[in-house]
């Protein structure tokens, strides 16, 4: 399936990143990073990275909405960071445990399994692959990690610049650091070779 997203005109780009801004949670406050609190960087990808996410922007900004929910609903706290991708997605989660944030995203990936077949006329057909955890190692990690989440889109080939993208926490971290507070961070936490050969 063609991702939507570029065929779009540049009319139809800023009424959907005007819904993205009106669905996107406030950010009460930059994310920071507590050595005594536990954050994890997780990946959910689709199988054989289809583009089953990505068949329509509505479903982008669904999905969107259901993840950070998710999160939100588990752990009592707005992830630091989050995107989602056409056939995966990123987000970055304080938490005590991560077994019970992996299984409520596996129940949002049964959910959403039944809900695209359902529509598609394709029961059975295999969408997730699976969701991978990675603990933050210090704080040099944590903001790199932020980086990178925010960095994905463009790393992807799918926009220029962060806040191009509407499924993402770019524009409500933007919004709240300020541009010239991202760069600084950008350039002290580099992503360098982030991702290699598991985001690619």
């Amino acid at each position: 399936m063609s991702y939507a997203w570029r065929s779009l005109t540049p009319e139809l780009r800023k009424l959907f990143l005007l819904q993205r801004k009106r669905l996107k949670r406030p950010w009460h406050r930059p994310p920071h990073f507590e050595q005594r609190t536990l954050h994890y960087h997780l990946t959910g990808s689709c199988y054989e990275h289809q583009y089953w996410i990505g068949c329509s922007a509505e479903r982008m900004g669904d999905f969107s909405q259901r993840l950070v929910e998710a999160i939100e609903t588990n752990t009592n706290h707005a992830p630091a960071a989050w995107c989602v991708l056409p056939n995966h997605y990123h987000v970055l989660v304080r938490a005590e445990e991560v077994k019970p944030v992996v299984a409520e995203l596996a129940r949002l990936h049964g959910r959403t399994s039944f809900e695209w077949n359902r529509e598609e006329n394709a029961r059975g057909r295999k969408i997730w692959h699976g969701v991978a955890d990675r603990a933050m190692r210090g704080e040099g990690h944590f903001w790199a990690t932020i980086n990178y989440i925010h960095h994905n889109p463009v790393k992807h080939g799918h926009v220029e610049k962060w806040d191009d993208w509407p499924f993402s926490s770019a524009i409500g971290y933007l919004d709240e650091v300020g541009r010239d507070e991202a760069t600084r961070t950008w350039k002290a936490y580099p992503i360098l070779d982030y991702g290699k050969g598991w985001d690619d």
